[in-house]
């Protein structure tokens, strides 16, 4: 008889596979520590890291604490005090699983000392790599106390794939964030390294959004508040939602909490940006506060053991409620909630909100009202033949023969970069209305304006109209239509124009008048604050200005003059979602491409006819023009062939 290749794995590996499902980090633990003391009725939550979580953690709160017999329960698998049945239906407590103890205890050096009001001393008890000690008397404050040590000591290949110390520290405040967002009746205070991040009383719910979520974002908040009736039970939708023109680079702004739970929900999400999407840049996204309530029984919450997650049974009628509550307060319509109101936010979840929809008519821009001409407009140029050189760039995509026609070029703002040739002063006069047959064979385009050649020959054609105040009609000499996207076109030359100078020894900078103070949280004023001397590199010039807030005193030179504040906030964003294991060129990459969108012509932006043609002119000269700084199409093409078929003529 040949060996059973198959064993039972023993109850320590057990239940270090089962504690690699629950906590994945630091940040995890926290959170599990955290709903343990709300569950508890906790009115104080305090949470002190070291090393990111990885050396240390301590959660003290002074909630309902646990006697001798409960403490020796509480450390084993599956045993929990939040379930009165085995039915998993109504669960109105933030765990219910009875896995974060035991996990917590198998993973790392777990103590938890522990009073109930009444008793007359505490109880204590230690668990080490998943090794129970006993019960012992302990002296300690009504409440409990958990010190975590050495997390993932006993599973050290999790533990090597966890990152930096300030990065874990970062995953455990936010996961701290939502959870007083979520408590506002508790008060909370987070420590790191010994130093204070936040220290929160108690407060109403207006109040605690706006100490989380800043000071810009409180001076914008708009209440709502509305009620819906189901088949289990009213469900309530109440909260805060910021005007569209406050959004962030990353939803780490939205605060979502179902029955206390603060949740990551898709349908939730969903739902706030198609409320959002007619008001708010594409790319974007919005900074609410939200709460929703309903029947526990309406909702299924165990769904992964993270618990961030939920099934809801009604998805259709969610999704309603929340478009069409934040639709009806973003169109200035104020809270309803009778049938009219849910048959709207049911229609809007199929078709955006109908309500602050803006639908441009097709305009022709040689009818429009001048704008000022090319100077007006940061157009960053490059050199003749740069792109080629490159490589990547868009000459590739028109083939041989790309960038004909720019030949000559005349100093940029930037040293050492040219423009094309096409550059009209400000306040040129207006462009013929008339159309010239014979402008070419293929093509029915406008005349060349006085003083600039005849763009059609060149690949991407001549500008005849700006459609939607957003995109560049332009034909080449061929009949080839040729669609632009202006911020994304604009974007991407941008982005170009201050990578090649930062590759060169360094970006220009721009130094304000006088110096902005940008207020920030805490965490991300360290964070942009410790790549100061890359940002540097790119131009933006910031330093310390006491806790939580930085001074900027140069911007880059290829940006314009954009509001300080929402760059800084945004590059802050940008950095703390960046993994700290790339490689510095594609850090900084990214935070180019942050840089890019804020110094770019905005889709709305009425344009010349000079400035569209200038476009399309450095779009040709341009590396990697094709495509956004974000991955996104700049330009499409509908050739004659392509035209003929759409009308069934071949």
């Amino acid at each position: 008889m040949t060996e059973s290749r198959i064993r039972l794995l023993s109850e320590t590996t057990v239940n270090r596979i089962a504690a690699g499902e629950v906590i994945e980090r630091p940040a995890a633990a926290v959170k599990e520590l955290v709903e343990n003391a709300l569950d508890a009725g906790a009115k104080r939550i305090s949470v002190a890291l070291a090393g990111g979580g990885i050396d240390r953690i301590e959660v003290v709160d002074d909630g309902s604490g646990m006697t001798a017999e409960e403490l020796g329960l509480c450390v084993l698998r599956h045993a929990t005090s939040k379930l009165t049945d085995d039915n998993l239906i109504r669960i109105a407590t933030l765990g219910f699983r009875g896995e974060a103890l035991p996990s917590i205890g198998a993973a790392a050096r777990l103590e938890i000392v522990s009073r109930p009001r009444d008793a007359d001393h505490a109880s204590s008890i230690a668990v080490e790599g998943g090794v129970v000690g006993p019960v012992v008397p302990a002296s300690g404050a009504p409440g409990t106390r958990i010190v975590v040590r050495d997390l993932f000591f006993a599973t050290p290949a999790r533990r090597k794939f966890l990152k930096i110390p300030r990065t874990e520290a970062e995953h455990a405040e936010i996961a701290v964030r939502r959870l007083a967002m979520s408590a506002p009746g508790c008060a909370f205070r987070l420590e790191n390294e010994g130093r204070a991040v936040f220290d929160l009383p108690a407060q109403d719910r207006a109040a605690r959004v706006a100490a989380l979520l800043g000071a810009e974002a409180a001076g914008a908040m708009l209440p709502v508040r509305e009620a819906r009736e189901g088949p289990a039970g009213e469900m309530v939708l109440s909260g805060y939602l910021c005007a569209p023109a406050i959004s962030r680079v990353t939803v780490n702004g939205q605060s979502l909490v179902v029955n206390g739970r603060p949740v990551a929900d898709p349908v939730l999400r969903t739902a706030v940006r198609v409320a959002y999407r007619d008001v708010i840049a594409h790319g974007r996204h919005a900074v609410v506060a939200l709460w929703l309530d309903m029947p526990p029984e309406e909702l299924d919450v165990n769904v992964h053991p993270a618990k961030t997650e939920l099934r809801f049974r009604d998805a259709a009628a969610v999704r309603s409620l929340v478009i069409g509550s934040l639709s009806r307060v973003l169109a200035g319509g104020g809270p309803r909630g009778d049938a009219q109101g849910d048959a709207e936010g049911d229609a809007e979840g199929d078709r955006g909100p109908g309500l602050m929809a803006h639908r441009p008519s097709l305009r022709l821009a040689w009818n429009a009202p001048r704008r000022g001409g090319i100077q007006a407009l940061p157009l960053p140029g490059f050199a003749p033949g740069r792109a080629a050189d490159r490589g990547g760039g868009v000459s590739r995509e028109f083939g041989a023969g790309f960038g004909a026609g720019v030949g000559s070029g005349v100093p940029s703002g930037i040293p050492g970069v040219a423009e094309p040739v096409v550059r009209p002063s400000y306040g040129q006069g207006a462009a013929a209305t008339a159309l010239n047959l014979a402008a070419a064979p293929a093509a029915r385009v406008l005349p060349a304006e006085d003083g600039t050649p005849d763009a059609t020959s060149f690949p991407l054609g001549a500008a005849v109209a700006q459609v939607l105040d957003t995109y560049i009609l332009a034909v080449a000499a061929d009949g080839t239509l040729i669609l632009v996207d202006q911020h994304a076109a604009h974007e991407r030359l941008t982005h170009e124009a201050i990578r090649t100078r930062m590759l060169e020894g360094g970006a220009p900078s721009q130094p304000l008048l006088l110096p902005a103070v940008v207020d920030l949280p805490e965490a991300d004023a360290a964070r942009l604050l410790a790549r100061a001397e890359d940002l540097a590199r790119l131009g933006l010039e910031i330093e310390t200005f006491g806790a939580g807030a930085v001074l900027v005193r140069a911007l880059p030179a290829a940006l314009g003059a954009p509001e300080p504040g929402p760059l800084v906030r945004d590059i802050a964003d940008e950095l703390a979602e960046l993994d700290e294991t790339m490689a510095l060129e594609a850090r900084l990459d990214a935070v180019i491409a942050r840089l890019a969108c804020h110094g770019s012509i905005r889709a709305g932006r009425r344009l010349a006819r000079a400035e569209m043609d200038a476009l399309l002119r450095q779009m040709e000269a341009t590396p990697r023009a094709a495509t956004c700084s974000h991955g996104r199409p700049t330009f499409l093409k509908l050739s004659k062939a392509e035209i003929e078929a759409m009308f069934g003529r071949r």
